[in-house]
């Protein structure tokens, strides 16, 4: 867990994110360069919507292709340093960035659906759980951990969402075409 932006105050209003699917294009062959790592079309600037609204935005994200050998450490803070220089370019940012390097058969509380990124999460910045959070994913697994914490769950239909939809949904899912739609709901119910 590496914090970009230090909080000293608990944030007032705090939305954590998948990254596959969510924020950037998804791979059944996994991201494993910064030159393979595209933003989805509009995200980035839902991203900077949002914290120019107030609002303090989190990454919660499994990475099995560390466990996998697909690419190392580095490689994937060059990823992240992509990822949080595009949303610095349209006026965002990412506060904070929490990975899971771990393999689906590695028995870790940090590979979501365990809810252990999410602990990192309210533990970073001073809450007891992530109640009331909007909680973005695209598959069951991201909206199935920020539950166990209080989250409300918010799949997007980008990535692998149009899949997730044939599964049974955690009570309370709201659905939205993509990150963009999620912010715009946000910013008219809770501007």
């Amino acid at each position: 867990m590496s914090p970009i932006f230090p909080h000293l105050a608990k944030p007032s209003k705090l939305i954590v994110l998948d990254r596959d699917g969510v924020i950037n294009e998804d791979s059944d062959a996994f991201v494993k360069t910064p030159e393979e790592w595209t933003p989805i079309a509009g995200s980035l600037e839902a991203i900077a919507r949002l914290c120019q609204a107030g609002w303090t935005v989190a990454v919660a994200t499994n990475q099995s292709g560390l466990a996998r050998g697909l690419f190392d450490a580095s490689t994937l803070g060059d990823m992240h340093l992509k990822m949080q220089q595009l949303a610095m370019e349209q006026g965002g940012r990412i506060d904070l960035i929490v990975h899971c390097p771990h393999g689906p058969d590695d028995g870790c509380d940090c590979r979501k659906p365990e809810p252990g990124l999410f602990r990192r999460i309210a533990s970073h910045f001073g809450l007891p759980d992530l109640a009331g959070v909007p909680v973005v994913g695209d598959s069951l697994r991201d909206l199935q951990a920020g539950m166990l914490l209080g989250g409300e769950p918010c799949l997007v239909r980008t990535g692998k969402g149009e899949r997730t939809l044939r599964s049974e949904l955690p009570p309370g899912t709201q659905v939205f075409d993509d990150l963009s739609a999620v912010a715009d709901h946000l910013l008219e119910s809770r501007p």
